[in-house]
Protein backbone atom coordinates (compact mmCIF):
# COMPACT_ATOMS: atom_id res chain seq x y z
CA UNK A 1 0.00 0.00 0.00
CA UNK A 2 1.28 3.70 -0.64
CA UNK A 3 1.55 5.96 2.21
CA UNK A 4 -0.37 8.64 -0.08
CA UNK A 5 -3.48 6.75 -0.50
CA UNK A 6 -6.12 7.68 1.69
CA UNK A 7 -7.22 4.70 4.04
CA UNK A 8 -10.92 4.72 2.64
CA UNK A 9 -9.17 3.96 -0.65
CA UNK A 10 -7.12 0.92 0.83
CA UNK A 11 -10.05 -0.48 1.57
CA UNK A 12 -12.04 0.09 -1.80
CA UNK A 13 -8.91 -1.21 -3.73
CA UNK A 14 -9.09 -4.93 -2.87
CA UNK A 15 -12.45 -4.87 -5.28
CA UNK A 16 -11.23 -5.69 -8.64
CA UNK A 17 -12.25 -2.98 -11.24
CA UNK A 18 -12.93 -5.13 -14.20
CA UNK A 19 -15.42 -7.74 -11.70
CA UNK A 20 -16.88 -4.38 -11.09
CA UNK A 21 -17.48 -3.54 -14.24
CA UNK A 22 -19.10 -6.81 -15.22
CA UNK A 23 -21.69 -6.34 -12.84
CA UNK A 24 -22.34 -2.83 -13.87
CA UNK A 25 -22.53 -4.21 -17.19
CA UNK A 26 -24.82 -7.54 -16.50
CA UNK A 27 -27.65 -5.08 -15.83
CA UNK A 28 -27.00 -2.31 -17.54
CA UNK A 29 -26.58 -0.22 -14.69
CA UNK A 30 -24.21 2.90 -16.73
CA UNK A 31 -26.78 2.79 -19.26
CA UNK A 32 -28.04 6.52 -20.60
CA UNK A 33 -26.09 7.78 -17.30
CA UNK A 34 -23.64 10.90 -18.06
CA UNK A 35 -23.21 11.61 -14.13
CA UNK A 36 -22.55 9.81 -10.92
CA UNK A 37 -21.94 6.49 -12.51
CA UNK A 38 -22.70 3.49 -10.28
CA UNK A 39 -18.72 3.20 -8.88
CA UNK A 40 -19.83 6.32 -7.41
CA UNK A 41 -23.18 5.35 -5.46
CA UNK A 42 -20.91 2.46 -4.50
CA UNK A 43 -17.95 4.38 -2.95
CA UNK A 44 -20.89 7.02 -1.47
CA UNK A 45 -23.08 4.19 -0.04
CA UNK A 46 -19.57 2.28 0.90
CA UNK A 47 -18.61 5.78 2.77
CA UNK A 48 -22.13 5.75 5.00
CA UNK A 49 -21.32 2.22 6.31
CA UNK A 50 -17.95 2.59 7.27
CA UNK A 51 -18.27 5.97 8.92
CA UNK A 52 -21.83 5.47 9.99
CA UNK A 53 -23.74 8.23 8.71
CA UNK A 54 -27.00 8.65 9.32
CA UNK A 55 -28.65 9.97 5.78
CA UNK A 56 -28.05 11.01 2.74
CA UNK A 57 -27.86 14.59 3.54
CA UNK A 58 -25.04 13.70 6.29
CA UNK A 59 -22.99 11.75 3.02
CA UNK A 60 -23.38 15.02 0.93
CA UNK A 61 -22.06 16.91 3.57
CA UNK A 62 -19.10 15.09 4.90
CA UNK A 63 -17.65 14.31 1.22
CA UNK A 64 -17.86 17.75 0.11
CA UNK A 65 -16.30 18.87 3.35
CA UNK A 66 -13.36 17.05 1.66
CA UNK A 67 -12.95 18.17 -1.57
CA UNK A 68 -9.61 18.10 -2.04
CA UNK A 69 -9.82 14.22 -1.43
CA UNK A 70 -12.17 13.19 -2.80
CA UNK A 71 -10.42 12.96 -6.54
CA UNK A 72 -8.41 10.53 -4.97
CA UNK A 73 -10.83 8.16 -3.33
CA UNK A 74 -12.34 7.39 -6.39
CA UNK A 75 -15.30 9.91 -6.90
CA UNK A 76 -15.56 11.68 -10.05
CA UNK A 77 -18.68 13.11 -9.51
CA UNK A 78 -20.27 15.74 -7.30
CA UNK A 79 -22.08 14.34 -4.44
CA UNK A 80 -25.53 15.30 -4.09
CA UNK A 81 -27.75 13.57 -1.82
CA UNK A 82 -30.79 13.81 -4.45
CA UNK A 83 -28.44 12.44 -7.33
CA UNK A 84 -27.71 9.57 -4.48
CA UNK A 85 -31.01 9.08 -3.63
CA UNK A 86 -32.05 8.60 -7.31
CA UNK A 87 -29.33 5.95 -8.03
CA UNK A 88 -30.47 4.23 -5.18
CA UNK A 89 -34.03 4.08 -6.24
CA UNK A 90 -33.55 3.65 -9.80
CA UNK A 91 -29.98 1.39 -10.32
CA UNK A 92 -30.84 -2.18 -10.15
CA UNK A 93 -29.76 -3.66 -6.55
CA UNK A 94 -28.82 -7.00 -8.36
CA UNK A 95 -25.56 -5.25 -9.36
CA UNK A 96 -24.40 -4.96 -5.95
CA UNK A 97 -25.76 -8.55 -4.62
CA UNK A 98 -22.97 -9.68 -7.39
CA UNK A 99 -20.40 -7.73 -6.27
CA UNK A 100 -21.24 -9.07 -2.91
CA UNK A 101 -21.19 -12.82 -4.16
CA UNK A 102 -17.61 -12.20 -5.99
CA UNK A 103 -16.16 -11.29 -2.42
CA UNK A 104 -17.91 -13.75 -0.93
CA UNK A 105 -16.20 -16.45 -2.94
CA UNK A 106 -12.78 -14.80 -2.81
CA UNK A 107 -13.11 -14.34 1.56
CA UNK A 108 -14.32 -18.32 2.09
CA UNK A 109 -10.98 -19.51 0.06
CA UNK A 110 -9.23 -17.02 2.58
CA UNK A 111 -10.86 -18.17 5.89
CA UNK A 112 -11.45 -22.04 4.34
CA UNK A 113 -8.77 -23.43 7.04
CA UNK A 114 -10.41 -21.66 9.86
CA UNK A 115 -11.07 -23.75 13.15
CA UNK A 116 -14.43 -23.61 14.35
CA UNK A 117 -14.42 -25.47 18.00
CA UNK A 118 -15.42 -28.73 16.15
CA UNK A 119 -12.62 -31.74 14.46
CA UNK A 120 -14.65 -31.87 11.37
CA UNK A 121 -13.28 -31.98 7.88
CA UNK A 122 -16.55 -31.50 6.25
CA UNK A 123 -17.76 -28.09 5.68
CA UNK A 124 -21.16 -26.55 8.10
CA UNK A 125 -23.31 -24.43 7.38
CA UNK A 126 -25.81 -22.61 9.71
CA UNK A 127 -28.80 -21.53 8.28
CA UNK A 128 -31.65 -19.00 10.01
CA UNK A 129 -33.10 -15.37 9.46
CA UNK A 130 -33.65 -12.14 10.97
CA UNK A 131 -36.47 -9.88 10.41
CA UNK A 132 -35.66 -6.07 10.42
CA UNK A 133 -38.25 -4.10 11.54
CA UNK A 134 -39.45 -0.98 8.91
CA UNK A 135 -41.99 1.88 9.00
CA UNK A 136 -45.27 0.87 7.59
CA UNK A 137 -46.00 4.29 6.22
CA UNK A 138 -42.32 5.02 4.67
CA UNK A 139 -42.59 0.74 3.49
CA UNK A 140 -45.85 -0.37 2.66
CA UNK A 141 -44.32 -2.49 -0.28
CA UNK A 142 -43.04 -4.64 2.78
CA UNK A 143 -46.53 -5.30 4.76
CA UNK A 144 -45.85 -7.86 7.83
CA UNK A 145 -48.31 -7.53 10.05
CA UNK A 146 -51.58 -5.12 9.89
CA UNK A 147 -49.60 -2.19 11.26
CA UNK A 148 -46.00 -3.31 11.15
CA UNK A 149 -43.72 -3.79 7.99
CA UNK A 150 -40.11 -5.71 7.96
CA UNK A 151 -37.90 -7.76 5.37
CA UNK A 152 -36.39 -11.01 6.54
CA UNK A 153 -32.80 -11.34 5.91
CA UNK A 154 -31.81 -14.98 5.20
CA UNK A 155 -28.39 -16.27 5.82
CA UNK A 156 -26.36 -19.55 4.79
CA UNK A 157 -23.17 -19.02 6.76
CA UNK A 158 -20.27 -20.55 6.49
CA UNK A 159 -18.91 -21.67 10.39
CA UNK A 160 -15.46 -21.49 9.48
CA UNK A 161 -14.76 -17.80 9.33
CA UNK A 162 -17.57 -16.99 9.49
CA UNK A 163 -18.38 -15.53 5.80
CA UNK A 164 -21.72 -16.21 4.74
CA UNK A 165 -21.84 -18.43 2.24
CA UNK A 166 -25.60 -17.20 0.88
CA UNK A 167 -27.91 -14.24 2.04
CA UNK A 168 -31.43 -13.46 0.46
CA UNK A 169 -33.65 -10.44 1.29
CA UNK A 170 -37.33 -11.52 1.07
CA UNK A 171 -40.75 -9.99 2.92
CA UNK A 172 -40.79 -11.00 6.64
CA UNK A 173 -43.97 -13.13 5.58
CA UNK A 174 -42.26 -15.40 3.70
CA UNK A 175 -41.82 -18.86 5.39
CA UNK A 176 -38.38 -20.19 6.14
CA UNK A 177 -38.79 -23.09 4.78
CA UNK A 178 -39.12 -21.36 1.26
CA UNK A 179 -35.49 -20.36 1.06
CA UNK A 180 -34.07 -23.90 1.05
CA UNK A 181 -35.53 -24.11 -2.48
CA UNK A 182 -33.05 -21.51 -3.31
CA UNK A 183 -30.44 -23.61 -1.66
CA UNK A 184 -27.62 -25.12 -3.98
CA UNK A 185 -26.91 -27.79 -1.82
CA UNK A 186 -22.75 -29.07 -1.27
CA UNK A 187 -22.89 -32.99 -1.47
CA UNK A 188 -20.95 -34.09 1.89
CA UNK A 189 -21.52 -30.72 3.87
CA UNK A 190 -23.61 -30.42 6.59
CA UNK A 191 -26.81 -27.77 7.26
CA UNK A 192 -27.66 -27.05 10.84
CA UNK A 193 -31.05 -25.22 10.81
CA UNK A 194 -33.65 -24.64 13.42
CA UNK A 195 -37.58 -26.43 13.64
CA UNK A 196 -38.80 -23.42 11.34
CA UNK A 197 -36.94 -25.13 8.63
CA UNK A 198 -38.83 -28.92 9.28
CA UNK A 199 -40.21 -29.91 5.75
CA UNK A 200 -39.87 -33.18 4.69
CA UNK A 201 -39.76 -33.16 1.03
CA UNK A 202 -37.26 -30.08 0.69
CA UNK A 203 -35.30 -32.11 3.60
CA UNK A 204 -35.26 -35.09 1.29
CA UNK A 205 -33.23 -32.61 -1.42
CA UNK A 206 -30.09 -33.20 1.28
CA UNK A 207 -30.52 -36.73 0.82
CA UNK A 208 -30.75 -37.23 -2.87
CA UNK A 209 -27.61 -34.21 -3.02
CA UNK A 210 -25.43 -36.83 -0.78
CA UNK A 211 -25.68 -33.39 1.93
CA UNK A 212 -26.21 -33.90 5.32
CA UNK A 213 -28.48 -31.78 7.86
CA UNK A 214 -28.91 -31.64 11.36
CA UNK A 215 -32.29 -29.83 12.95
CA UNK A 216 -34.49 -29.80 15.94
CA UNK A 217 -37.63 -32.22 15.35
CA UNK A 218 -41.43 -30.99 16.31
CA UNK A 219 -42.85 -32.07 19.40
CA UNK A 220 -45.56 -33.87 17.44
CA UNK A 221 -43.31 -35.98 14.75
CA UNK A 222 -45.06 -39.32 14.30
CA UNK A 223 -42.25 -42.22 13.58
CA UNK A 224 -41.93 -45.69 13.79
CA UNK A 225 -38.58 -46.49 15.78
CA UNK A 226 -36.51 -49.42 14.06
CA UNK A 227 -33.52 -49.42 15.97
CA UNK A 228 -32.01 -48.01 19.23
CA UNK A 229 -28.56 -47.69 19.46
CA UNK A 230 -26.10 -47.78 23.05
CA UNK A 231 -25.63 -44.42 24.53
CA UNK A 232 -23.14 -43.11 27.50
CA UNK A 233 -25.66 -41.13 29.26
CA UNK A 234 -22.66 -38.98 31.46
CA UNK A 235 -22.32 -37.36 27.75
CA UNK A 236 -26.08 -35.70 28.28
CA UNK A 237 -27.28 -37.85 25.01
CA UNK A 238 -30.38 -39.83 25.94
CA UNK A 239 -31.24 -41.55 23.47
CA UNK A 240 -29.73 -42.36 19.89
CA UNK A 241 -32.40 -44.30 17.42
CA UNK A 242 -32.70 -44.66 14.08
CA UNK A 243 -36.76 -43.74 13.01
CA UNK A 244 -39.10 -44.47 9.45
CA UNK A 245 -41.78 -41.72 9.70
CA UNK A 246 -45.33 -43.16 10.15
CA UNK A 247 -47.61 -41.11 8.13
CA UNK A 248 -48.25 -42.26 4.45
CA UNK A 249 -48.24 -38.65 3.32
CA UNK A 250 -44.82 -37.89 5.27
CA UNK A 251 -43.41 -40.87 3.72
CA UNK A 252 -43.91 -39.83 0.26
CA UNK A 253 -42.11 -36.89 1.03
CA UNK A 254 -38.80 -38.40 2.62
CA UNK A 255 -39.31 -42.44 1.56
CA UNK A 256 -36.10 -43.07 3.97
CA UNK A 257 -34.92 -43.41 7.43
CA UNK A 258 -33.23 -40.92 9.70
CA UNK A 259 -31.46 -40.45 12.62
CA UNK A 260 -33.79 -39.58 16.38
CA UNK A 261 -30.35 -38.13 18.98
CA UNK A 262 -32.48 -37.14 22.47
CA UNK A 263 -29.96 -34.74 24.59
CA UNK A 264 -30.45 -32.99 27.61
CA UNK A 265 -27.90 -29.90 28.49
CA UNK A 266 -25.71 -30.89 31.74
CA UNK A 267 -26.04 -27.22 32.64
CA UNK A 268 -29.65 -25.81 32.24
CA UNK A 269 -31.49 -29.19 32.34
CA UNK A 270 -33.27 -28.27 29.07
CA UNK A 271 -34.09 -31.72 26.77
CA UNK A 272 -33.35 -31.22 22.78
CA UNK A 273 -34.48 -34.10 20.21
CA UNK A 274 -32.33 -34.08 17.11
CA UNK A 275 -32.99 -34.82 13.94
CA UNK A 276 -30.22 -35.91 10.78
CA UNK A 277 -29.79 -38.46 8.37
CA UNK A 278 -26.20 -39.03 8.84
CA UNK A 279 -25.48 -42.13 10.81
CA UNK A 280 -21.95 -42.42 11.62
CA UNK A 281 -20.89 -39.25 13.67
CA UNK A 282 -21.27 -40.20 17.17
CA UNK A 283 -24.55 -39.13 18.82
CA UNK A 284 -22.61 -36.48 20.60
CA UNK A 285 -20.94 -34.43 17.68
CA UNK A 286 -24.66 -34.41 16.65
CA UNK A 287 -25.77 -32.53 19.44
CA UNK A 288 -22.49 -30.54 19.25
CA UNK A 289 -23.18 -29.64 15.63
CA UNK A 290 -27.18 -27.97 16.43
CA UNK A 291 -25.01 -25.98 19.76
CA UNK A 292 -22.75 -24.24 16.62
CA UNK A 293 -25.80 -22.54 15.01
CA UNK A 294 -25.87 -19.69 17.96
CA UNK A 295 -23.10 -18.58 15.84
CA UNK A 296 -25.63 -17.37 13.13
CA UNK A 297 -28.10 -15.69 15.70
CA UNK A 298 -24.38 -13.63 16.82
CA UNK A 299 -23.60 -12.94 13.19
CA UNK A 300 -27.01 -11.09 12.96
CA UNK A 301 -26.70 -9.03 15.99
CA UNK A 302 -23.19 -7.91 15.05
CA UNK A 303 -24.19 -7.08 11.69
CA UNK A 304 -27.44 -5.23 12.71
CA UNK A 305 -24.66 -3.56 15.77
CA UNK A 306 -21.93 -2.55 13.36
CA UNK A 307 -23.38 -1.73 9.92
CA UNK A 308 -26.29 0.47 8.69
CA UNK A 309 -29.27 -2.01 7.70
CA UNK A 310 -31.41 -0.58 10.66
CA UNK A 311 -31.87 3.10 9.26
CA UNK A 312 -32.25 3.03 5.09
CA UNK A 313 -31.93 5.94 3.44
CA UNK A 314 -34.53 5.05 0.55
CA UNK A 315 -37.85 4.15 1.06
CA UNK A 316 -38.33 1.59 -2.06
CA UNK A 317 -37.67 -1.94 -2.67
CA UNK A 318 -34.23 -1.15 -4.73
CA UNK A 319 -33.23 1.44 -1.96
CA UNK A 320 -33.66 -1.27 0.43
CA UNK A 321 -31.71 -3.89 -1.01
CA UNK A 322 -29.08 -1.86 -2.56
CA UNK A 323 -28.17 -0.56 0.93
CA UNK A 324 -28.38 -4.30 2.41
CA UNK A 325 -26.05 -5.67 -0.35
CA UNK A 326 -23.48 -2.61 -0.22
CA UNK A 327 -23.33 -3.08 3.59
CA UNK A 328 -22.35 -6.95 2.87
CA UNK A 329 -19.81 -6.06 0.83
CA UNK A 330 -18.31 -3.49 3.49
CA UNK A 331 -18.35 -6.41 5.86
CA UNK A 332 -16.62 -8.63 3.61
CA UNK A 333 -13.77 -6.16 2.09
CA UNK A 334 -13.12 -5.80 5.74
CA UNK A 335 -12.82 -9.15 5.96
CA UNK A 336 -10.48 -9.86 3.05
CA UNK A 337 -8.12 -7.55 4.26
CA UNK A 338 -7.19 -8.57 8.00
CA UNK A 339 -6.66 -11.94 6.49
CA UNK A 340 -4.44 -10.52 3.64
CA UNK A 341 -2.77 -7.73 5.71
CA UNK A 342 -2.67 -10.40 8.88
CA UNK A 343 -3.83 -7.80 11.53
CA UNK A 344 -4.32 -9.80 14.52
CA UNK A 345 -7.46 -7.80 15.84
CA UNK A 346 -11.20 -8.41 15.37
CA UNK A 347 -13.27 -7.01 12.75
CA UNK A 348 -15.45 -5.28 15.32
CA UNK A 349 -11.74 -3.42 16.33
CA UNK A 350 -11.16 -2.77 12.55
CA UNK A 351 -14.17 -1.15 11.61
CA UNK A 352 -14.08 1.01 14.44
CA UNK A 353 -10.24 1.90 13.55
CA UNK A 354 -11.96 2.38 9.56
CA UNK A 355 -14.18 4.86 11.00
CA UNK A 356 -12.68 7.58 12.44
CA UNK A 357 -9.42 7.61 9.82
CA UNK A 358 -10.83 7.43 6.45
CA UNK A 359 -9.17 10.37 5.26
CA UNK A 360 -5.83 9.61 6.66
CA UNK A 361 -3.12 8.83 4.24
CA UNK A 362 -0.87 6.06 5.73
CA UNK A 363 -0.69 2.28 5.37
CA UNK A 364 -3.55 0.54 6.83
CA UNK A 365 -2.03 -2.22 8.20
CA UNK A 366 0.20 0.44 10.10
CA UNK A 367 -2.68 2.45 11.19
CA UNK A 368 -4.33 -0.49 12.81
CA UNK A 369 -0.59 -1.45 14.67
CA UNK A 370 -0.41 1.76 16.20
CA UNK A 371 -3.74 2.04 17.79
CA UNK A 372 -3.71 -1.21 18.69
CA UNK A 373 -0.33 -0.75 20.65
CA UNK A 374 -1.80 2.92 22.15
CA UNK A 375 -4.92 1.46 22.91
CA UNK A 376 -5.04 -2.22 24.06
CA UNK A 377 -8.04 -2.09 25.53
CA UNK A 378 -10.14 -0.82 22.41
CA UNK A 379 -14.25 -1.51 23.25
CA UNK A 380 -14.40 -5.04 21.88
CA UNK A 381 -18.22 -5.17 23.28
CA UNK A 382 -19.06 -6.30 19.71
CA UNK A 383 -16.70 -9.03 18.60
CA UNK A 384 -18.88 -11.95 19.40
CA UNK A 385 -17.81 -14.97 17.56
CA UNK A 386 -15.44 -12.64 15.42
CA UNK A 387 -13.04 -13.72 18.27
CA UNK A 388 -12.21 -16.41 16.68
CA UNK A 389 -10.37 -14.50 13.89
Amino acid sequence: MRAGKTIFSQVIEWIHPEQFRRCVQRYGGNDRIRNFPCWDQFLAMAFAQLTYRDSLADIEVCLRSRPEQLYHMGFRSTIAHSTLADANRARDWRIYHDLAQTLIARARRLYAREPFGMDLEQTVYALDSTTIDLCLSLFPWARFRSTKAAVKLHTLLDLRGPIPAMIAISQAKQADMSILDELIIEPGAFYVMDRGYVDFARRYRFVLAGAFFVTRAKTNLQIHRLESRPVDPTTGVRSDQVVWLKLIKSIEHYPDRFRRVGYTNPDSGKSLVFLTNNFDLPALTIAQLYKSRWRVELFFKWIKQNLRIKHFFGTTENAVKTQVWIAVCVYVLTAILRKELRLEVSLSQILQILSVNVFEQMPLAELVAQSTSQNETLDSRNQLVFNMF
